[in-house]
């Protein structure tokens, strides 16, 4: 809800902000549309509200990596890294070649 609340009032935006950034000010802001981003759904309907990884016969899926992915890119490596082991068969293919 406190989302829905700072999506329309600029100070309340403002006061969330200064949690980070105490130095912000309301006139420091300049509004601007807000952007669309895809939200995977499980298969009863509820939000995945992290990233979900999925294992595939000889891949590793990354899904639903919304913002800040770039920002944790470096953990979702290490956990597709720390996932390479129950892929055996990756490994494998990789020395063959």
């Amino acid at each position: 809800m406190d989302e829905y609340v700072r999506s329309f009032s600029k100070k309340q935006f403002t006061k969330s902000l200064q949690e980070l950034i105490p130095e912000i000010q309301e006139d420091d802001l300049i509004p601007a549309p807000a952007g669309v981003r895809a939200q995977a759904l499980q298969d009863d309907g509820n939000m995945v509200d992290d990233f979900h990884i999925i294992m595939g016969k000889r891949t590793i899926h990354v899904c639903n990596a919304p913002s800040p992915a770039a920002t944790a890119s470096i953990e979702i490596g290490k956990e597709v890294v720390n996932r390479i082991p129950e892929q055996s068969h990756l490994l494998e293919a990789e020395l063959t070649k």
